[in-house]
């Protein structure tokens, strides 16, 4: 049976998944963000209905992906009283692809179960232009053959779909694949901004580390926006700061040493403070660059 979908959460991930399902020829049947401008001017664009409730998604949709901003905002979604993607969700299927806690995705599948509901995780390596063109690294977590029955509809999403373990696991390794980007974004920023503190040719430094053991994927992405100063927002340094966050949360028990990641979330905290957190995670070139914020 190909399922009604519903879609919570309709920033610039969540609505671009949207369009790419419609796009692919599934029914998208509901879609819902606590922005009603934003919800309306979605659902006129791809022909669906923006509903004015969180039980209103569950009651049009068989399975519903939500993609929303943090802990606080997936617990609320799956709210235990009052109005919540719980209500009459027996038989539903929710796929949560926000970054969050494990132990929030763990909750949440608790109280989905009470329910009769099913939850799976689908924790996104990727970012906007990937999820318009259905090409997310996505990171799938929970019951191993609910995953494999919504797995048609994730291969819409995916061009790398990775199934690691029980519900919790994504969220971890989603935590540490940010926790690791972030901290080589951190030092990208020091290395070209120490560069061309020192007069060296920027284009230049960047093609040595590009074929050297300084090359990265951030390098790729960053590295002349970083130069340019061109922080059109693709990955926020306020979502940078929270998911490497995340993973210090994650250490929490365990003991280890991480001074690396601690101080590239102090970094991006820090870019926060400055008002500059809705930049683009590059941004914290501009705490590094000599003459720029500081």
């Amino acid at each position: 049976m190909v399922p009604k979908i519903g879609f919570v959460g309709l920033g610039r991930m969540g609505a671009n998944m949207a369009r790419r399902l419609k796009d692919t020829g599934f029914s998208i049947t509901a879609v819902y963000d606590r922005d009603a401008a934003r919800a309306a001017d979605l659902a006129r664009e791809i022909g669906v209905e923006a509903v004015g409730t969180l039980a209103r998604v569950t009651a049009l949709a068989d399975l519903i992906f939500t993609v929303v901003t943090d802990d606080r905002a997936q617990l609320d979604v799956f709210a235990e009283q009052g109005d919540s993607l719980l209500v009459a969700a027996k038989g539903k299927t929710f796929v949560n692809c926000a970054t969050i806690s494990p132990a929030t995705h763990v909750e949440v599948e608790r109280r989905a179960r009470q329910v009769g509901a099913v939850t799976l995780e689908g924790c996104m390596a990727s970012s906007i232009p990937q999820a318009r063109q259905g090409t997310l690294y996505l990171m799938c977590a929970g019951d191993r053959t609910e995953f494999e029955k919504v797995k048609p509809v994730l291969e819409k999403l995916s061009s790398a779909l990775r199934y690691v373990g029980e519900t919790g696991r994504a969220a971890q390794v989603k935590a540490l694949v940010n926790m690791v980007m972030n901290a080589n974004t951190a030092v990208l920023a020091e290395g070209l901004g120490l560069g061309e503190a020192l007069g060296l040719d920027l284009n230049m430094l960047r093609d040595v580390f590009a074929t050297t053991g300084a090359n990265s994927q951030v390098l790729k992405t960053d590295g002349e926006d970083m130069q340019n100063r061109a922080h059109d927002c693709f990955f926020s340094a306020a979502h940078a700061a929270k998911d490497s966050g995340i993973a210090l949360k994650m250490n929490e028990g365990l003991g280890l040493n991480l001074p690396l990641a601690r101080a590239t979330t102090e970094q991006y905290e820090r870019m926060i403070a400055l008002g500059l957190g809705e930049l683009d995670k590059s941004g914290i070139a501009e705490l590094t660059f000599r003459g720029r914020s500081k």
